[in-house]
């Protein structure tokens, strides 16, 4: 069987796994372990605090410092609620593509990297090559955080990390941070003939929303003058917002989720220190005139850095050397490049299908990309035998 109709196989395999964020990995994990195990890879796991979800941390080649990473998250988002011509975790192909929950987002360089596994294995590498597949990259990257601290912990030194998110195969250099929050706020319910007695939290929760989008201005403002980004400044969105529980009923209890996507650390920095003061100085003080335990807390879900243009790159002049590209990019949307380059490693992002197609329904990729990642990986086979 030749290696595209090999990740074609795969990849039916991994859609079928239903690694929705929400969800367990481990058959996926332990599939890809057993075809990592069959080629010759020492593996390792790390688990969630829960024991339903895994990293897989697996090698071919000799033990050392100065391997070369592939990276692939494992879990794919929800697909309730949305209007799928097909089931979404059964791989349909019609005219050159191939359709799934996950396809390209990115179950795709998975099947390419698992497909091109015994042939590394029978390579006389002389890097180490790692495969790294991670769990919940879609909910805050949780698994590659616990990832990059047992690297760390087992004091192993890759140089050059490849992160496999679609890029249509483009080599992208750098993209912005991507900060996650929950913001709860606690009132106090009452009968809404007489408003004046609660806290609505709904209320002081729309307040707040308020105040977010009028940073927004703000953001524009202090965008870097010579920022590659689209848009170039960070950006602020509101995903959620939940509370209440009746037209007449002061609502006590509301969360709002909401993110940002720094282009600079400062960034980052002047929006929570706005909001805090917002919440301290004006929301705080209003609520508690009328009840002491009303109450503002934002969690974090997760603030993972954006992936940093470097000036030298072992990562990207290995993958102009395999695509013959000559012009890097940079990219809106997050991955978890930034914590492996945080532990030392130089790092882009290369992997097959389009941003485009990822979280929609009939997500999709297509064989041609499929191909051009495959030749990627092999040309990768030869520079780390050579």
């Amino acid at each position: 069987m030749d290696r595209l109709a090999r990740t074609r196989e795969i990849l039916g395999e991994l859609i079928a796994f239903p690694t929705v964020s929400s969800d367990s990995n481990l058959e996926l994990i332990t599939y890809a372990a057993d075809l990592l195990s069959s080629a010759g890879a020492t593996l390792s796991f790390t688990r969630d605090e829960t024991g339903t979800k895994a990293n897989l941390f697996a090698t071919l080649g000799p033990a050392g410092d100065g391997g070369v990473v592939l990276s692939g998250h494992t879990d794919v988002v929800p697909v309730a609620g949305q209007d799928w011509t097909s089931h979404p975790f059964a791989m349909t192909e019609r005219d050159g593509l191939l359709y799934g929950r996950g396809a390209c987002d990115m179950k795709g360089f998975i099947a390419c990297v698992l497909a091109m596994a015994p042939h590394y294995g029978s390579l006389d590498l002389k890097r180490p090559l790692h495969v790294a597949l991670t769990h919940d990259e879609e909910v805050g990257c949780m698994g590659a955080r616990t990832l990059v601290a047992e690297i760390e912990r087992m004091g192993l030194r890759p140089a050059v990390a490849i992160i496999g998110e679609p890029t249509s195969m483009r080599v992208i250099e750098g993209h912005k941070g991507c900060h996650e929050y929950t913001t709860e706020f606690t009132g106090l319910e009452g009968h809404g003939s007489r408003p004046e007695l609660g806290v609505n939290a709904v209320e002081y929760a729309a307040r707040y929303i308020g105040r977010l989008l009028d940073l927004r201005e703000d953001l524009v403002r202090r965008a870097p003058a010579r920022s590659r980004f689209t848009p170039p400044w960070t950006t602020l969105q509101v995903g959620r917002i939940a509370g209440g529980v009746a037209h007449n009923v002061i609502a006590g209890q509301c969360s709002v989720d909401w993110e940002m996507r720094p282009v600079q650390r400062g960034d980052a920095d002047f929006v929570k220190g706005a909001m805090e003061a917002y919440v301290e100085h004006e929301l705080k003080p209003a609520m508690r005139a009328v009840s002491a335990a009303a109450d503002i807390v934002t969690h974090t879900v997760g603030e993972i850095a954006g992936l940093a243009v470097a000036d030298v790159s072992e990562a990207r002049d290995i993958v102009f050397a395999l695509t013959g590209q000559s012009e890097a990019d940079v990219v809106a949307f997050g991955t978890e490049a930034g914590l492996f380059q945080a532990l030392g490693m130089s790092v882009v992002v290369c992997g097959p299908g389009s941003i485009e197609q990822a979280h929609k329904p009939d997500e999709y990729i297509a064989l041609d990309q499929l191909s051009a990642c495959l030749k990627m990986l092999d040309g990768l086979g030869g520079t780390l035998a050579g």
